[in-house]
């Protein structure tokens, strides 16, 4: 059986992918990040990196020195939406994801959220 090479994804499905971040963004955090890019890793894995991502309410936390419950809350509300996440990208990009990697930082302040595609 000959393996065939995954489908390429397109420039135009990345922007794509890069804008419904954003919205989702926007939906649920109430501002836009400040810049956003997506970009292939490979054959298998999509990386979207939004730039200062925080509220002012995350914000105030994280200067009051509560960097912890910031993350945690983050990271909780990302799990809970990652169906969310991954149906935007298997839409966009015609591909299957096999897992959602989501994280954030604190200084700079950033967003990573990585798709590794099945293959």
């Amino acid at each position: 059986m000959e393996d065939s090479k995954p489908a390429a994804v397109s420039a135009e499905a990345l922007e794509a992918v890069t804008e419904a971040m954003v919205a989702l963004h926007v939906r649920y955090h109430g501002r836009a990040p400040t810049s956003a890019r997506t970009r292939m890793m490979g054959e298998d894995m999509l990386a979207c990196l939004l730039g200062e991502v925080y509220t002012d309410v995350e914000k105030t936390m994280i200067e009051l020195q509560h960097q912890a419950l910031v993350h945690e809350t983050r990271s909780t509300f990302q799990h809970a939406m990652e169906h969310r996440f991954i149906g935007v990208v298997e839409r966009l990009t015609g591909r299957r994801v096999a897992q959602f990697i989501s994280t954030h930082h604190v200084g700079p302040d950033l967003e990573l959220e990585l798709f590794v595609f099945k293959t």
